[in-house]
């Protein structure tokens, strides 16, 4: 996979791609296409449940299933598209992503609806790394490749408020099914595009691929979640739960131990024991976890105790998508000056204080005086963070593993989202039966014990925060990138960003 900070020798460079502008536009689609399908989701996720006769327990899954195989193969994919062909497997992946998003469009249960997520996920973690050193390869002059990339990371921060209010349209004149639907035309048409008017590149020489270290952290990374998923139900002490959680720790276990033998690991772990690079994956980390469930319980407290339209509920996110591409910007601006240590713990700590305001909400609250101001705290805080991660990780990295350094940040987050959306969940879900059991089950009390359950979970995000603001001002050193640095990290950040 290629960084967009691997610029290549213009002295060698090859000449100028002609096709290369048209090559932009596809695939400024397909990343459209793929920000589009992660925010609908989020906004269809209640009445999918209703349809579906999907569990509380279980709910997570619809975005979990996706995140999850998407972190898992994402460093594979990489390697695959850049010795198979980047643009082979770009279209490739394109036609799977279609197809996936048709079966779940047409689901008849959960399985088949969770089988259809975890198919896209898969293709988007192809998709994604050849998308990238796609425009890598076809902007060689470096003021053109740094406006490619503010097109590309734009679409992205731009693309998931869109994505919002277009799920809530669809949700709720048409059906929910339509948010997954939609996928079909698009990159259909992209794939046709892209067969045509983008250039084939691969890499020079194949290093393997490392299937026993994906096979490994995939399904550690499953057990976990089906333990967390577990946990909800079952208790955390059960047999059941215990076992998902053994299995977990075994095969992340080898994972590392793999990683460690192998001679063309998937994850060198030289790139994570850097202190300030593992420090910004760490970080990017507890971020995932926080803000995914965030995002869930959000959801369920617009549509179930404030009773949005799906619609209204699509816009009342929006705010959060604009303060995120605000946040990205001051970053891009702050960076040079003060160094990533204290933008990103000076916006972690922001994130935490906007999730503190969230734990007062109640069924009264309105809007306008709790809801909107945590908003633009959190995605301001999240903004300056992700700008941050992405400069840290990507910056002084040894070329070799500028690729494997610039998939990370967005893994680990993907990471961190699949263990944060199923644990959150269970925590808020306990938090509810708990909090009902102790005061019966009237319409006044399981109203409140909703919201009881969303507060706690709101609370376990702001001290994840905090945690991860204490691991980034401990670990990251204080270090100032350029100005042309930064500005490519926003770009990717955006990206980052839209990815949650």
């Amino acid at each position: 996979m290629t960084s967009i900070l691997d610029t290549p020798d213009l002295a060698t460079a090859p000449d100028l791609d002609p096709k290369r502008f048209r090559a932009l536009a596809i695939i400024a689609v397909a990343q459209l296409m793929v920000v589009l399908d992660a925010s609908v989701v989020i906004i269809a996720l209640p009445s999918a449940q209703k349809a579906l006769h999907i569990s509380t327990a279980n709910r997570q899954w619809m975005l979990t299933a996706y995140t999850l195989s998407f972190a898992g193969l994402l460093l594979l994919g990489g390697r695959i598209a850049d010795y198979f062909g980047r643009k082979r497997m770009f279209v490739i992946s394109l036609v799977g992503f279609a197809g996936a998003s048709a079966l779940g469009g047409l689901a008849q249960n959960s399985a088949m609806l969770f089988s259809a997520r975890a198919l896209q996920g898969a293709f988007a973690a192809v998709m994604a790394p050849a998308a990238l050193s796609l425009l890598t390869v076809a902007f060689t002059e470096p003021k053109e490749r740094a406006r490619a990339f503010a097109v590309y990371g734009g679409i992205a921060g731009g693309g998931a408020a869109i994505g919002l209010i277009l799920g809530g349209f669809l949700t709720e004149f048409a059906s929910w099914r339509w948010t997954l639907l939609i996928n079909v035309p698009i990159a259909i048409v992209a794939a046709v595009a892209a067969f045509r008017y983008v250039t084939e590149s691969r890499a020079s020489a194949n290093h393997g691929y490392d299937l026993p270290g994906a096979v490994t952290v995939t399904g550690g990374l499953l057990a976990l979640v089906y333990g967390f998923t577990k946990a909800g139900t079952d208790g955390w002490t059960s047999s059941t739960t215990v076992t998902f959680f053994a299995v977990a720790a075994v095969l992340l276990v080898a994972f590392v131990l793999i990683e460690q033998r192998v001679a063309h690991p998937l994850l060198p772990l030289r790139v994570v024991l850097e202190r300030s690079r593992g420090g910004s994956f760490l970080a990017s980390l507890l971020v995932g976890v926080a803000m995914l469930g965030t995002f869930l319980s959000l959801t369920y407290y617009f549509q179930g105790t404030l009773h949005y339209s799906a619609l209204k509920s699509g816009f009342a996110f929006v705010p959060f998508s604009l303060g995120i591409i605000t946040g990205a910007t001051l970053a891009s601006r702050f960076l040079p000056r003060f160094g990533p240590r204290a933008v990103m713990t000076g916006g972690l700590l922001l994130g935490m204080a906007g999730l503190a305001l969230f734990t007062t909400l109640d069924v009264h609250s309105a809007y306008i005086s709790v809801v909107l101001p945590a908003e633009v705290i959190v995605s301001l805080g999240m903004g300056l963070s992700f700008v941050s991660m992405s400069s840290t990780a990507l910056v002084g990295v040894n070329p070799a593993d500028a690729g494997v350094a610039s998939a990370l940040v967005n893994a680990t987050q993907q990471t961190g989202g699949t263990l944060g959306a199923a644990l959150i969940n269970t925590i808020a879900t306990s938090a509810t039966v708990s909090y009902v059991a102790a005061h019966g089950k009237s319409v006044a009390s399981l109203t409140a014990g909703s919201i009881h359950g969303y507060t706690t979970a709101f609370t376990f995000s702001a001290i994840v925060l905090a945690v991860a603001a204490v691991s980034a001002f401990t670990l990251v050193r204080q270090g100032r990138p350029s100005a042309e640095e930064a500005d490519l990290a926003e770009d990717e950040a955006l990206v980052l960003a839209a990815s949650l």
